[in-house]
């Protein structure tokens, strides 16, 4: 006899940008939900009961809270998208992913890899509708995990932000001059992540690193400059003692 497919009852729990992202991408797959948050009139008790899967997407120091007082919540299957809260009380499925108030399209939807909790349902239990890759880690490295995304994603943007704010007023370069170089770096990562770093670091120039620092005199970032090269330095001289 032919399986029915399974079609889980979604409800989506928040409005920020998350949530409207997987939203969108729901709508974009035709796949019905029921949405509450505090901004809506519609009536939580309602959504709840008429949901199999519901997706909490607030902030990471609500869900916890918002879980305890909404007891009619563990009959449930409890899923969120947080990617350093680790919780007895829902499932943890992490999209590596950055999300802007932009919308994305669908096949940038389609590739965002989804990091699991090891204690979770498998992801085709909790999204069969999704062909999206998905991976799982312990919920012991999840910090670990999330340090290292917030390292990569948040603070490369907070770097380019600064580029970009000086070349525009200090030193009266546009923004597209400096794509090319952005994008190539990019580039060299994905294609040789091991012998993507030039520059004075790479050759252990030690002449423009200090005149880099000294450029960087009564700037805030000149700590952050000074922080990678400490950062690298150790980070070699441990690889160095492994080789030993």
């Amino acid at each position: 006899m032919r399986q029915v497919p399974y079609h889980p009852r979604y409800a989506v729990i928040g409005c920020g940008k998350v949530a409207q992202h997987f939203t969108y991408y729901f709508k974009l797959l035709q796949i019905a939900y029921l949405q509450w948050s505090s901004a809506t009139s519609n009536d939580l008790d309602t959504v709840i009961k008429n949901s199999d899967i519901i997706l909490l997407l607030i902030t990471d120091s609500a869900i916890v809270s918002f879980i305890q007082s909404h007891p009619q919540l563990s009959r449930k299957t409890l899923v969120h998208f947080s990617g350093s809260l680790v919780t007895d009380l829902a499932y943890g499925a992490h999209p590596l992913m950055t999300f802007t108030k932009q919308l994305y399209s669908l096949p940038i939807y389609k590739s965002i890899p989804f990091v699991l909790d090891d204690n979770a349902l498998a992801f085709k239990e909790l999204f069969p509708a999704l062909e999206n890759p998905s991976f799982v880690i312990s919920k012991a490295d999840k910090p670990l995990y999330h340090s290292l995304c917030v390292m990569s994603g948040n603070f490369t943007c907070l770097l380019w932000k600064k580029f970009f704010d000086v070349a525009q007023n200090i030193l009266h370069l546009p923004k597209a001059a400096i794509y090319p170089y952005l994008e190539q770096i990019f580039t060299n990562l994905r294609n040789d992540d091991a012998n993507a770093l030039s520059g004075p670091l790479a050759r252990n120039d030690t002449a423009t690193i200090n005149a880099n620092e000294t450029a960087l005199q009564s700037d805030p970032y000149q700590q952050v400059y000074q922080a990678f090269v400490a950062a690298y330095d150790a980070s070699n001289n441990i690889k160095n003692r492994g080789r030993e």
